[in-house]
C-alpha cells in the first residue's frame, strides 16, 4: 500500500461508523462498471417495498449507529 493510501486509511478509520460505511459503499461502487440496470431496478424496488412496510407499521427500524454498534460487538 502506498504512503498516500496508508494516510487515507488512517484518516478513514477516524470517521464515524456511518461515515465509514458510506465511504465503503462509494468505494465499492467505483468498481462497478456494469451497465445492467436490472440490478439497480431490483434494489430500488426492494427499497420502496421496505419503506412502504415501515410506513405501514409492518416493520420497525433501528438507527444506523445502533446497527453498526451491534455489528462491531460481534
Amino acid at each position: 500500500m502506498t504512503i498516500t493510501a496508508q494516510q487515507i486509511l488512517k484518516d478513514a478509520l477516524g470517521l464515524s461508523p456511518v461515515d465509514r460505511a458510506e465511504l465503503i459503499e462509494r468505494l465499492f461502487q467505483s468498481f462497478d462498471n456494469s451497465t445492467d440496470s436490472s440490478v439497480d431496478t431490483a434494489w430500488a424496488d426492494e427499497v420502496e417495498s421496505r419503506f412502504g412496510a415501515y410506513d405501514g407499521g409492518k416493520i420497525a427500524a433501528s438507527p444506523a449507529e445502533d446497527v453498526l454498534a451491534r455489528i462491531a460487538r460481534r
